[in-house]
């Protein structure tokens, strides 16, 4: 029995939220990042906005779709 795949954490950029926070591993999956990469971002604070629960780190979809609208925004501009 083929069990299910998990959903394109990249879907959240083109559709609806998914209903739990994103984590660094999902954040790197949906850059098509290293995930040292986002644990760069998150240190230069160059990246999505991330907090903390307890040592967790995880990410807002909506802050997260809000940082790609502005970059979006930035590009556009120039």
């Amino acid at each position: 029995m083929a069990q299910p795949t998990a959903p394109d954490p990249r879907a959240t950029l083109r559709g609806g939220l998914p209903d739990r926070y994103l984590t660094p591993a999902d954040i790197a999956e949906m850059f098509e990042v290293p995930l040292e990469t986002v644990y760069q971002w998150r240190k230069k604070r160059t990246g999505p906005p991330g907090f903390r629960i307890g040592k967790h780190l995880r990410y807002d979809p909506t802050d997260v779709r809000a940082y790609v609208t502005a970059l979006k925004n930035t590009a556009t501009a120039a």
